[in-house]
């Protein structure tokens, strides 16, 4: 019996975990079902005072629903209302409940006034209960059939385990299915709408999940999350590069400045004909740090934030250049303008990190156009309309499992029409260090000595993805 309680435990925990999970803010929407014969309120309850405020404006009616955007661990108070068929002034019931983190959170009002609450989670422990329940059922009937005989009652079990196990699979199929299929939806009308975006100049930033302030070398900066899942962030930070952080940049490229290239897939780069912006690698004088030195200032503020939202410990060593990048707007009817098409700067295919690689991107505004400019993530549905001395971070890693991102990263940089826009990004990579700096590794993610190896054997050439992800925005 204690194997077959095990099972029972890991295959109910396996049919929760195929119910979709959406890791993002503290927000939540309910909904709540009057199923009572009584009109109710539905008030928020203060965390610290205890008042009640009034949410529903002003009840809702028997048979009726009402939906709220709230907060995880948000407390609500039901009230019964008196009526003609509902309770005396002096005997009308409450209920509390409060939110949860799940999704789908549904509370239900009985005709008894008493709260019952379902989310995604505990749907998926009574989807898991009904089908332990059903395959056990015919287990017992067969081992109590089968008695004392031994090899009957392990066929019992092996059947048991084939029943759920059954189930679990037909039910991940379709948790599967609906994933793929809500994702090519996302993916289509992202693409559709990627134009439409980026032709808009008045659509300003999107909606931000919430903020949060963060503080370093005494100052403290307000960051809007606006997008925040395990392997996918955007983060906009105010005033992340000062105005003579970015005169030293500019200064620094302005001998070195060439035309910006792309990925091969071939594990270099190459000219395209929709990169006419110019641009120029500015390694970092870390020696000149302790001094004061701008541009190591603000090379170290980059690891530093992104320390704070991965805590992976990524230090300087053997990290890419940070790299000066210019736009020029040529007017309205320009009908090849200067822009980035959309692509991802890492892996963006929920696979493992591959050692060495991009895992983050730290994009900072010195100068931004007057007409276009733009930085959209288009399957996150998430609009950037930058301002002079932001910056924008997004990551694409999940740092607990180190899963990459399955493209709600993919970015673009929308076309400059008018002004100029002068931007500063450093890519942060995972696996670096100063024996195995970022130019050891191809834009493939392979060291190039594994590289030069491989072609000396004379073996055939990989089968190599598409990548885009050499220069930025």
């Amino acid at each position: 019996m204690m194997r077959m309680s095990i099972i029972f435990i890991f295959l109910a925990l396996l049919v929760q975990s195929a119910t979709p999970k959406v890791h993002r803010s503290v927000n939540r929407s309910i909904q709540i079902v009057n199923e009572s014969a009584s009109k109710i309120e539905i008030f928020w309850v203060h965390p610290e005072t205890r008042e009640p405020s009034l949410m529903s404006n002003p009840f809702i009616v028997p048979g009726a629903d009402f939906s709220l955007n709230s907060f995880v661990g948000h407390e609500f108070l039901v009230k019964e209302m008196p009526g003609k068929n509902g309770c005396q002034v002096d005997s009308c019931k409450t209920e509390n409940f409060k939110v949860s983190p799940n999704d789908e959170q549904v509370i239900r009002v009985s005709p008894e006034i008493t709260v019952t609450f379902v989310d995604n989670k505990i749907r998926a422990r009574k989807e898991a209960d009904e089908l332990i329940k059903a395959c056990q059922v015919d287990a017992r009937k067969r081992v109590e059939l089968a008695g004392q005989d031994k090899a009957a009652a392990l066929d019992a079990m092996d059947d048991l385990v084939n029943c759920v196990q059954g189930g679990v699979s037909s039910r991940l199929e379709t948790v599967n299915e609906e994933i793929a299929f809500q994702a090519s939806v996302r993916t289509d009308i992202a693409a559709l709408l990627e134009n439409y975006t980026c032709t808009d100049d008045s659509l300003n930033s999107s909606k931000d999940i919430t903020t949060q302030q963060w503080k370093q070398a005494d100052l403290t900066r307000t960051v809007h999350i606006k997008h925040e899942r395990p392997t996918s962030r955007i983060h906009v930070i105010e005033n992340f590069i000062s105005d003579d952080e970015c005169d030293a940049m500019e200064a620094a490229a302005q001998k070195s400045l060439h035309r910006a290239t792309v990925a091969d897939g071939k594990g270099g780069s190459r000219l395209s004909d929709n990169r006419k912006a110019m641009q120029a690698g500015i390694k970092v004088p870390w020696k000149d740090e302790a001094s004061g030195n701008a541009i190591a200032r603000l090379s170290r503020r980059v690891y530093d934030y992104t320390n704070h939202v991965l805590g992976l410990g990524i230090e300087e060593h053997g990290q890419e250049d940070l790299m000066s990048i210019q736009y020029f707007g040529r007017g309205k009817n320009d009908t090849e303008p200067d822009r980035y098409t959309p692509h991802c700067d890492g892996d963006c295919t929920g696979l493992p990190h591959k050692h060495g690689t991009r895992m983050a991107t730290m994009v900072m505004y010195c100068d931004v156009a007057d007409l276009g400019g733009h930085t959209n993530f288009r399957n996150a549905g998430v609009h950037v309309k930058p301002e002079r001395g932001s910056g924008i971070f997004f990551s694409y890693i999940d740092p607990e499992n180190r899963v990459m991102d399955t493209g709600f990263t993919e970015h673009s940089g929308c076309p400059v029409f008018e002004g100029e826009k002068k931007i500063v990004t450093q890519w942060i990579r995972l696996g670096v260090d100063t024996e195995n700096p970022w130019d050891s590794f191809n834009t493939l993610g392979i060291k190039k000595s594994e590289m030069e190896d491989f072609e000396s054997d004379g073996e055939e050439e990989i089968d190599e993805t598409e990548d885009t992800s050499s220069d930025e925005l």
